[in-house]
């Protein structure tokens, strides 16, 4: 583990751009930069078009380490160049941000009110690649659709067994196990995911740190516990999809919590916007963004 990456995930001030949107969400992150399908007509262009946008924020002048600690990449991103130098490569030297992978293949179908992620049997090959790339860490969504004991234990099992894994390969794994936001009973389906990540962090073992991703919590405070946990090197969270302004509000109320905004750091971004445009864009929801996670 590089001790200067760890040191400023445990206690920089700032937060993680999630830039991880994979082949299900790459569609729409491009639709809503701008770029229709007609500008596409397979896979490869898609995301070489998908990739073309992250360089231009990634390469920003607003996007840097006074606000930005990491940046969660998909595996193309990871396996891509910017200004010709390895992606993480150039995250680390360049700009100083910490890069980690999006190591999950998506979602399995919903049992319990919950969604596991699908097995993943070329998970060790791409963290051994991961760990030759420079990544610091890795980063798996579940999802949790209600308050199903069951299924909330599940996705928690699932989670801190791949987790093991990933520890054991040298990477910080980033946990994310999502309660949706439209679930009925939001509420009650967080307090069960407390009680199943404080029974899993407790039993970890000395030095084997994790870091979690969790949603917005309706109870503000929710997560502080977790977060003084001794196991527990950062929590973040995801916008979910409240909109940039109502994540903002709501995250504010979390002290000790920071974003890991995906949709909500683009939010205003356009291909067709000039330098300038784009840049005052994306500065404008980066401090937003930051304002709140050191709230």
């Amino acid at each position: 583990m590089n001790q200067q990456q760890a040191q400023q995930m445990r206690h920089g001030a700032g937060f993680i751009a999630a830039l991880d949107q994979s082949g299900g969400s790459t569609p729409k992150a491009l639709a809503a930069y701008g770029v229709g399908p007609e500008r596409y007509s397979n896979e490869a262009e898609m995301f070489d078009l998908v990739h073309q946008m992250r360089t231009r924020v990634i390469t920003s002048k607003a996007f840097s380490s006074s606000r930005i600690l990491g940046a969660i990449l998909f595996e193309r991103t990871m396996d891509g160049q910017i200004e010709g130098k390895p992606t993480a490569d150039y995250l680390w030297e360049v700009k100083g941000v910490v890069p980690f992978l999006k190591v999950d293949k998506g979602l399995a179908e919903e049992q319990h009110s919950a969604r596991l992620m699908v097995d993943n049997p070329g998970l060790a090959d791409l963290l051994k690649r991961a760990v030759d790339a420079g990544i610091f860490g890795t980063k798996m969504r579940s999802v949790i659709l209600g308050a199903d004991p069951e299924g909330v234990g599940a996705v928690v099992d699932q989670q801190f067994e791949v987790a093991e894994q990933i520890l054991d390969a040298g990477l910080v794994p980033i946990i994310e196990p999502e309660v949706d936001i439209h679930a009925p009973d939001k509420a009650a389906a967080e307090d069960l995911l407390i009680a199943a990540l404080t029974k899993r962090l407790d039993a970890l073992g000395p030095g084997r740190d994790v870091m979690l991703k969790v949603t917005i919590p309706s109870v503000d405070g929710l997560f502080t516990p977790i977060m003084e946990h001794p196991r527990v090197m950062r929590v973040v969270a995801l916008s979910g999809g409240y909109e940039r302004e109502d994540a903002n509000a709501r995250l504010a109320r979390n002290p000790g919590l920071i974003a890991s905004f995906s949709r909500a750091l683009l939010e205003g971004l356009s291909d067709s916007q000039s330098k300038e445009e784009f840049d005052s864009t994306l500065a404008a929801s980066v401090e937003g963004i930051y304002r709140a996670s050191v709230a």
